[in-house]
């Protein structure tokens, strides 16, 4: 007993944070985890707005650019268009073209009635 003791008192900070975390684990769950850290992030949302997300968005990518480089957003993008690639198939980029092209066809049609209009009142 005495042993049991002395070895908890031997317990670093991080020793024993790490056991209490392995514990509520065993606990509690992952659902346990998804709710709090959903109380969380609902909390931060709002006592901050949106403006913080939007600091901390662009303070975290100035340094991933920063540390990894242009090299890296190459790689990872090409990583994401082949695993896209490969789950979804031909079909997918076909329609997503499509529909890219229906919006720019749009836009340039909004585009030349904003001109008419333009026109009109000068």
């Amino acid at each position: 007993m005495a042993d049991a003791k002395k070895a908890k008192k031997d317990l670093t900070v991080r020793e024993a944070g790490k056991k209490g975390g392995e514990r509520t684990a065993e606990t509690h769950g992952h659902e346990f985890y998804k709710e709090i850290g959903k109380e969380g992030g609902e909390a931060t949302a709002e006592k901050h707005g949106h403006q913080f997300y939007e600091e901390i968005g662009k303070e975290g990518g100035e340094a991933t650019a920063e540390k990894h480089g242009h090299e890296f957003y190459q790689e990872i993008g090409k990583e994401g268009g082949e695993a896209t690639a490969e789950k979804h198939g031909h079909q997918f980029y076909e329609e997503i073209g499509k529909k890219g092209g229906e919006k720019v066809h749009k836009l340039v049609e909004e585009g030349k009635e904003q001109e008419k209009w333009d026109k009109k009142e000068s």
